[in-house]
């Protein structure tokens, strides 16, 4: 059910404790921690602590947690000190989405050309 922990999720056991994560931030609502294969030299990921398939059926079912995760991707990149930044959702396996919990990359540290991929 949405909004519900799974017991086979890979974000779930992370908010749950039950993973390792190098949290940088954590809020009531989110978790913010280090992507442990980044593609830039800032890669931190930031995942409502309710498990939501994709930032889609995060967006319908609470949309004031998918506020405060953008709010807490922004203070992501405060406190990483970025001068400019990249919020990337991927949705879909064609998109990139290979962990199925909404969350969003901030990307920075480095130029980030466009079109990306």
């Amino acid at each position: 059910m949405a909004g519900e922990p799974q017991d086979d999720c890979l974000f779930c056991k992370i908010v749950a404790g039950q993973i390792p994560a190098t949290i940088v931030r954590e809020t009531d609502t989110t978790v913010a921690f280090r992507d442990i294969n980044p593609q830039a030299p800032t890669h931190v990921l930031v995942i409502p602590k309710a498990h939501y398939k994709d930032a889609a059926a995060l967006a319908a079912g609470a949309p004031e947690v998918a506020a405060d995760l953008l709010r807490e991707a922004q203070a992501v990149a405060d406190q990483e000190q970025l001068e400019s930044h990249r919020i990337v959702f991927n949705t879909g396996g064609g998109a990139g989405q290979t962990v199925w919990h909404a969350h969003a990359h901030v990307l920075g540290g480095r130029g980030l050309h466009w079109p990306p991929g």
